[in-house]
């Protein structure tokens, strides 16, 4: 499992989110989207609002800019590293 934060992510906040692939990474961030949108956070309103923009044109040189940056990020991260961190805690 990988994580990035909500920011990584074009997101505004540190908040983790988490997927195995990067599809599932991408729905983990717009399910947090909706929720922080549905609690009044106006932030995360304003970025869901851009992405829903995003996604009425998938061919738009902007939604493919986020798309391949996304993949790109995903692919880097280090698989794993949470719960390396959490095995040492308990183990240290």
């Amino acid at each position: 499992m990988k994580t990035m934060t909500c920011k990584q992510m074009g997101g505004p906040c540190d908040a983790p989110i988490h997927g195995n692939t990067a599809e599932e990474m991408m729905n983990n961030g717009a399910k947090h989207l909706q929720e922080a949108a549905a609690k009044g956070d106006e932030a995360h309103k304003k970025v869901m609002t851009m992405m829903e923009e995003m996604q009425k044109n998938p061919e738009s040189d902007s939604n493919k800019q986020w798309n391949e940056k996304f993949k790109k990020d995903f692919a880097a991260l280090s698989e794993g590293l949470c719960r390396g961190l959490i095995f040492w805690k308990k183990v240290g």
